[in-house]
C-alpha cells in the first residue's frame, strides 16, 4: 500500500515558517503566517476567553459528547453573531466544526452531495486552502477577476465581467470580510451588486468569514454576508473563531446554510448531521463552549468586544503608520492602499523577486505573492519594513 503513495507538494506558509525559524538573525521578521500577534510577537489569550476558561474549570460536570452538530446553544450564538437577526430560525440550519477550514470542506461536502456537477468560483487569488480542497473533493473550480495589481484593490469591473458566466446551481464563494492574501473589500454597493448576478444566476453564495470584526468593526464586517442571506433564498456560510476569539488551537467553527423555507431546512440540518458522522462523530466543545459563554454572558461579551476593538484599531495604526513611512520614503502615494486595506493582510504588489530580496537582504519573511501580515509588525519595525520595500524598488 503505501509503496503507491505520492508526494504532496510542500506547503508554501509552512516551510517559510521553517525558514523564518532557521534564520539566525536578530531583527528578523515574520509577516509570512496568518496568526495575529501583539506587539511583542506574542499571539495571547484574550482577557474574555482566559475569564470564560476559569469559570468553565468551575462549572463543568462531565465531558461527556455534546450533539452530532454540537452543542445547539452555540449554533445560536455564533450565528447571532454573524447573522444578527437577518435569519428566521426556521430557515437556518447549523453544525459546529473544527475550525473555519472544516466549516469549509464540509460546505464543499454538502455541494457535492447536492449538485456534483456544481462549479466552484473562487476569487483571484484566495486563500490557498480554498482551491486545494475543492481540487480535493474532485468538484469543478473557475476563477473571477478580483485584486488589481495596478490600484491594489478591487477590480470590480472584472469580477462581474467573469461571474455573468456563472450557471444555475454552481456556487459563488466569496470573503465576508478583511479578503485573504489581499486585504482589499467590497464596498456594501457591490456587494448588492453581486447578490443581484448571484439570485439572477441561480447560483449559491458560499461567504467564507474569518475576520469578522478585524476589519471596520463586528457589525460592519458582517454586513456584506448579512445582505446576501436578506437577499437571496440560500446561502453557505463558514466562520471562524480562531482570530476574532484567538482560539486558534481549539479550532472552533460552525457551519451554517440558510434555506428558502422550513422544510428544507430540516432536510439540509440532517445532511449536515450526517455529514459529522462520517468525518468526526462529535465535533470539538471546549473552544465552542468558551465562544458560547463569551457571547452569552453580558460583562464577558463587553470584555472581549473590547479587547477585539483594541486589535482591530491597533492593525489599522499599523496600517497608517507603514502606509505614511512608505510615503515619506517614496514621495508618492503609491502605497496610500496599505491603509485602505482590512484585516490582517495587504497585497503589497511586489514580484517574487522583490519578495526575495527583501527576505535576503533584510531578513523580512512575507510569502512570495507578496501577501504580508500586518499583524506582524509592531511601531519598531514599521520602518525597517519601510527601508527594505524601497530599497527592493517595490
Amino acid at each position: 500500500m503505501f509503496e503507491h503513495l505520492k508526494p504532496q507538494p510542500e506547503d508554501k506558509i509552512m516551510a517559510l515558517m521553517q525558514q523564518y525559524r532557521a534564520d539566525p538573525r536578530e531583527n528578523k521578521i515574520d509577516l509570512g503566517v496568518g496568526v495575529y500577534k501583539d506587539a511583542t510577537g506574542n499571539t495571547p489569550v484574550m482577557r474574555a476567553v482566559k475569564e470564560a476558561e476559569k469559570q468553565l474549570w468551575e462549572i463543568e460536570t462531565t465531558k461527556a459528547y455534546t450533539g452530532l452538530a454540537g452543542d445547539p446553544a452555540f449554533g445560536r450564538a455564533l450565528s447571532g453573531l454573524v447573522l444578527g437577526d437577518t435569519v428566521p430560525d426556521d430557515r437556518l440550519a447549523y453544525a459546529a466544526q473544527p475550525g473555519g477550514t472544516g466549516a469549509i470542506h464540509q460546505a464543499l461536502e454538502l455541494v457535492k452531495m447536492a449538485t456534483p456537477e456544481a462549479t466552484i468560483w473562487v476569487s483571484a487569488p484566495t486563500w490557498p486552502n480554498h482551491p486545494s480542497i475543492i481540487r480535493h473533493l474532485k468538484l469543478a473550480i473557475a476563477e473571477y477577476r478580483y485584486f488589481d495589481d495596478e490600484t491594489r484593490g478591487v477590480d470590480f469591473a472584472g469580477m462581474m465581467e467573469d461571474l455573468a458566466g456563472v450557471k444555475p446551481g454552481d456556487v459563488v464563494l466569496l470573503h465576508g470580510c478583511c479578503h485573504n492574501p489581499t486585504g482589499a473589500n467590497l464596498t456594501l454597493p457591490q456587494w448588492d451588486e453581486v447578490a443581484t448576478l448571484i439570485g439572477e444566476k441561480g447560483a449559491t453564495p458560499f461567504i467564507d468569514i474569518a475576520y469578522q470584526g478585524f476589519g471596520d468593526g463586528l457589525e460592519a464586517d458582517a454586513a456584506g454576508t448579512r445582505l446576501i442571506c436578506e437577499r437571496l433564498p440560500g446561502a453557505l456560510i463558514a466562520a471562524s473563531c480562531s482570530k476574532n476569539f484567538g482560539v486558534y488551537r481549539e479550532r472552533t467553527g460552525l457551519l451554517m446554510a440558510v434555506t428558502p423555507d422550513a422544510k428544507s431546512r430540516g432536510v439540509t440540518q440532517a445532511n449536515l448531521t450526517h455529514l459529522n458522522r462520517q468525518n468526526f462523530s462529535f465535533p470539538p466543545d471546549h473552544g465552542a463552549r468558551l465562544v458560547m459563554m463569551i457571547l452569552e454572558n453580558e460583562a464577558l461579551r463587553a470584555e472581549w468586544t473590547a479587547e477585539l476593538e483594541e486589535i482591530r484599531t491597533g492593525m489599522l495604526g499599523l496600517r497608517t503608520q507603514l502606509a505614511e513611512a512608505l510615503r515619506a520614503r517614496s514621495g508618492s502615494d503609491r502605497f496610500g492602499f496599505i491603509a485602505q486595506h482590512r484585516g490582517m493582510f495587504s497585497r503589497l504588489g511586489a514580484t517574487p523577486e522583490q519578495v526575495e530580496h527583501i527576505r535576503e537582504k533584510h531578513g523580512i519573511y512575507m510569502i512570495g505573492d507578496s501577501r504580508m501580515n500586518i499583524a506582524g509588525l509592531n511601531s519598531k519595525t514599521v520602518d525597517l519594513l519601510a527601508d527594505a520595500i524601497i530599497d527592493a524598488g517595490v
